[in-house]
């Protein structure tokens, strides 16, 4: 299971349920990265997304005991969700957001896919987990600077050394 997400200098992520940045060729990345594959996301990232609809050529699976859908796969609590996961192939699943989601997820991702923006953004109002100060994460990869709409940023890819696996019962 992997983590992609965008973040800034301070691994912020967002403000008033939105991005912080607008780089197409991410989004490109993103979709490239994700078609095809399982997302998981927390409601409120649902929510944002284009007509809060779920994203399309991806199996859309969603943590939420605020309202079901026929669009997608919502799982009411943590229990069902792992329940639901483990008959997906661990490569396949990407946690896509958003920040209490990604706090919840990210020890039982092997790889978190980063794309580093260059910025700070003071407005910043929610984060992901800052990799390079846990101990079990590390960078393995960093791909060349880039810039678009005058912003600079990277890809980079790190990998858990200590990756937990979910624990459900057999019910």
């Amino acid at each position: 299971m992997k983590a992609i997400v965008c973040v800034d200098q301070n691994w912020g992520i967002g403000k008033n349920n939105g991005l912080l940045f607008h780089i197409p060729s991410d989004l490109e990345y993103f979709k490239q990265i994700t078609l095809g594959k399982t997302i998981v996301m927390g409601g409120n990232t649902l929510l944002s997304l284009p007509k809060s609809k779920p994203l399309p050529g991806r199996t859309n699976i969603v943590l939420s005991d605020i309202f079901t859908r026929n669009d997608c796969t919502v799982c009411p609590d943590i229990t069902s969700l792992f329940r639901t996961l483990r008959n997906i192939p661990s490569q396949e699943i990407f946690i896509v957001g958003g920040a209490m989601f990604y706090k919840t997820m990210i020890d039982f991702c092997d790889y978190a896919l980063i794309t580093k923006v260059k910025k700070v953004c003071e407005d910043a109002t929610v984060f992901f987990p800052n990799l390079d100060k846990m101990t079990n994460w590390e960078l393995v990869e960093e791909g060349d600077l880039l810039e678009e709409n005058g912003l600079y940023f990277q890809y980079t890819k790190y990998k858990n050394n200590d990756t937990k696996v979910f624990h459900i019962g057999d019910n």
